[in-house]
């Protein structure tokens, strides 16, 4: 995949397992919904919830970005990661996410809904500017047929933009 390709991939999709440090143990990941802005991917959070309080210690983050069809294909998004607590900006982004999750327009008659929950759970947008990517491209196995020749390469970490 070149850098074009990649960012298409991430634009065509829609969830994406969200990794970031914790302060302890391993990694923590956990599977998001998220819509681009530019290049940039947003996810909502709530500000008390672990992402944003590990972000505010680290903004290195990544996401792996999954096609959601079986055998899974995946690209994975190395960023950083800042909070924006502007209710406005967590209400335009749940919005966003729910017409990505109901494949529809959300009407305007629900916004006021949408920021009452996005207060209520002290929402906030996390930004993630991409820097690399790190993608093993797919040897699926549909038939038995594609068995014979199937190889797999290792990868490298890729400039977003190179």
């Amino acid at each position: 995949m070149n850098a074009e390709q990649r960012r298409e991939f991430v634009r065509a999709h829609r969830t994406a397992i969200f990794g970031y440090n914790r302060r302890a143990h391993g990694p923590a990941m956990t599977v998001v919904y998220y819509v681009m802005d530019g290049d940039d991917l947003l996810v909502s959070t709530m500000a008390t919830r672990a992402k944003a309080k590990a972000i505010a210690r680290d903004p290195r983050v990544s996401l792996c970005v999954l096609d959601e069809k079986w055998p899974l294909t995946y690209l994975q998004v190395y960023g950083t990661a800042t909070i924006d607590p502007s209710i406005e900006a967590a209400t335009d982004l749940l919005i966003r996410i729910y017409a990505l999750m109901a494949e529809q327009p959300i009407p305007d008659n629900y916004r006021a809904e949408t920021e009452k929950t996005a207060r209520k759970e002290q929402r906030v947008v996390v930004r993630v500017t991409p820097y690399a990517t790190f993608a093993t491209p797919p040897r699926h196995v549909y038939k038995p047929e594609d068995i014979p020749g199937l190889t797999h390469w290792t990868s490298a970490s890729l400039p977003w933009n190179g």
